[in-house]
């Protein structure tokens, strides 16, 4: 498993109460979102985004093809999480993250697992590579 220093990122995210389910736990289909909101916070501070409606990079221009989670014990309440993340593996045209969802000190993971993006030309919406620039800021989430 993973540690936060071992990860290829860690970003502290916001459990809001509206993203809690009847029973005061963080809903299932929230971890998606934190995980997706952590992913292009980072890759914003990199100057991979949306700007004015536009990409910033063709990098921007991706679907995910899988995303496959692992639950663990529940978040209960609001307050910090951190989603720490990483790349396996980056390909031509796809990327493979994994992730870990855990308290803010680590020591509590509440869920963990993988998801695969693919970059795409605009015009075709068939897979197209990543640019040198995105590969380039991508290596530094690789894994030793």
């Amino acid at each position: 498993m993973t540690t936060l220093t071992e990860a290829g990122a860690v970003i502290p995210m916001p459990v809001h109460f509206d993203d809690l389910d009847a029973m005061g736990v963080l809903h299932n289909s929230r971890y998606a979102v934190l995980v997706e909101r952590a992913m292009l916070q980072w890759w914003h501070e990199r100057g991979v985004s949306y700007s004015g409606g536009r990409p910033t990079s063709p990098d921007v221009f991706n679907v995910v093809r899988e995303f496959a989670i692992t639950y663990h014990r529940p978040v209960t309440g609001t307050g910090d999480i951190n989603v720490a993340f990483w790349l396996d593996h980056l390909g031509s045209t796809s990327a493979t993250y994994g992730f870990r969802v855990t308290s803010l000190d680590g020591t509590t993971t509440f869920a963990e697992g993988r998801r695969v993006n693919i970059g795409l030309d605009p015009a075709t919406m068939r897979p197209a590579p990543w640019t040198d620039h995105g590969r380039a800021i991508a290596t530094t989430l690789l894994r030793p």
